[in-house]
């Protein structure tokens, strides 16, 4: 079965590129625009992974990194943190949100799918 990954990013070309990305190297993609719709979608598809854009509006990606892993039903999906913030403080704070992983925008399409592979266990 193929591995779903939830892109929680307000961005359309930043989740175009991701779901380009992703779907090439055979992985199912769905997309929030906000972290309140990323909780929600976690919540109702259960996807295997979810890349979390930071700055959003409303609810930012560390605060929904926060409750996801907060809560019960989705602390097992690991969540990896997709931004344009690079700086070593906002990586630090991302992993203390229960993120497993963070990377700065733009991204390589290798890099995306070794972290999604590690923080899967493959």
């Amino acid at each position: 079965m193929a591995t779903t990954v939830l892109i929680v990013d307000d961005s359309p070309t930043d989740v175009h590129v991701l779901k380009g990305m992703l779907e090439k190297n055979g992985y199912n993609t769905s997309h929030a625009l906000n972290g309140e719709e990323g909780i929600k979608k976690a919540k109702a598809e259960k996807p295997d992974v979810i890349l979390m854009d930071v700055v959003m509006p409303g609810m930012s990606g560390f605060q929904a990194t926060r409750k996801l892993n907060q809560d019960p039903e989705t602390a097992s999906i690991p969540v990896i943190i997709v931004s344009s913030k690079d700086m070593d403080t906002d990586k630090i704070w991302g992993m203390r949100q229960g993120a497993r992983d963070y990377i700065t925008k733009p991204v390589g399409e290798k890099d995306l799918v070794a972290k999604i592979k590690a923080v899967l266990g493959g």
